[in-house]
């Protein structure tokens, strides 16, 4: 019983949480959601970020030089 019981308080308490919250921020928080990462990073983690990283950060030194 008491775990049904925590169930409803729980589901009560999102439902209540959702109905206080502007409609305008429930937008904005749906759109943010909703943005698409990079299929490189969907793909291959944070390995390409770090490959470009380190290829710009080599490229900066070859200019200076």
């Amino acid at each position: 019983m008491a775990k049904s019981d925590e169930l409803v308080k729980y589901i009560t308490q999102r439902v209540v949480h959702y109905i206080d919250t502007p409609k305008d921020e429930r937008k904005e928080r749906r759109a943010q959601s909703r943005r698409k990462e990079p299929w490189s990073m969907k793909w291959f983690g944070m390995i390409p970020f770090a490959v470009s990283l380190w290829v710009d950060k080599k490229k900066r030194r070859s200019e200076k030089s």
